[in-house]
């Protein structure tokens, strides 16, 4: 009976050294730089998104969020290696919805999106438009629809990466307009979209984080967006739905990850930091000037992440499983 008693004396005794060891960490992290991992390129739309947030995030957490851009396999490369780092809340990813496609895009995925991390909170959902280098014949989307059916053997469609959302964008609407077309994937976004601007190749679905310089400049040619609606910053341009590619919706979603085993107050404290960031006056009107929308609240929690991504695994994996188009 004593060496029961002793056990679990033992045990709540563990216990609470661990919760206070778990308090202790939290007062006094971080004590170093913070590295937020990027999956594609710099200059690219997530990188946009990753430097803005680490800007204010490093303020309210007295240390600096060095951005890092682990480029490669649709963004796989960079969520493995931050699944496989130490648990300490000193390496961390932002990524977009590539994380909720990879399972079924990789057969052989290194990682699991549902059990290997620790989920920080979601960040900003970015509309996709559909652009074409700027000397492109159609003027508008039903003429594009009829022009890419006609001409499907010569015309490539760019994409930032086998896995990228850019590529899952580009495979839906291969499919809605019943074409194979040539398909040119790039290391990143920013690649992508110079070889449009250069007229190396014809068509590219883009994040607006990426491409509303651009589309004011007039320096491509822009056919729509991908959301159900039209949106604010341009209001003139219809959306794919709208133009005849029923239920046609691209959102690309981005979330904050740490790898699992971080402790609990070291991700609420990243949290706490997440929502002060997208609080930011500064950070509110560079979003809304690329057409970014900033989640509300409620869906800045970690749970509402978990939730979100399970969500979105359930919903594309069977349309990218029934496309036989794997990117492994």
């Amino acid at each position: 009976m004593k060496s029961i008693r002793r056990t679990l004396l033992l045990g709540i005794l563990g216990c609470a050294s661990v919760a206070a060891s778990s308090v202790a960490l939290a007062q006094a992290y971080p004590v170093k730089p913070i590295t937020l991992v990027v999956p594609f390129a710099a200059g690219g739309p997530t990188d946009v998104v990753a430097r803005m947030i680490a800007v204010s995030m490093s303020k309210s957490l007295g240390q600096t969020l060095v951005v890092e851009n682990k480029l490669g396999a649709g963004g796989t490369i960079a969520a493995n290696y931050v699944a496989k780092a130490v648990p300490d809340g000193y390496t961390i990813l932002i990524h977009h919805a590539g994380m909720a496609t990879a399972p079924a895009l990789y057969r052989k995925l290194p990682f699991n999106p549902l059990t290997d991390y620790e989920y920080v909170g979601q960040v900003i959902d970015v509309p996709m438009t559909l652009l074409a280098r700027k000397d492109l014949p159609p003027n508008n989307f039903a003429e594009l629809a009829a022009y890419v059916k006609a001409n499907a053997k010569t015309l490539n469609l760019a994409n930032a990466g086998l896995g990228a959302v850019s590529h899952l964008c580009g495979m839906l609407f291969q499919r809605a307009l019943g074409v194979d077309l040539t398909t040119v994937p790039f290391q990143g976004t920013a690649p992508a979209l110079n070889a449009l601007l250069g007229g190396q190749v014809d068509i590219l679905c883009d994040q607006t984080t990426q491409t509303m310089s651009h589309i004011k400049g007039g320096t491509v040619k822009l056919y729509g967006v991908t959301t159900r609606e039209r949106i604010k910053v341009l209001p003139d341009t219809p959306s794919l739905n709208e133009a005849g590619l029923k239920d046609f919706e691209v959102k690309v979603w981005h979330g904050i990850y740490a790898p699992k085993g971080t402790p609990a107050p070291v991700v609420d404290k990243l949290n706490g930091a997440l929502r002060v960031a997208l609080k930011d006056p500064t950070v509110i009107e560079r979003m809304t000037d690329l057409a970014a929308e900033i989640v509300p609240e409620s869906k800045q929690t970690p749970e509402a992440l978990r939730v979100l991504l399970k969500q979105e695994i359930d919903k594309w994996g069977p349309v990218i499983r029934a496309s036989g188009v794997y990117a492994d």
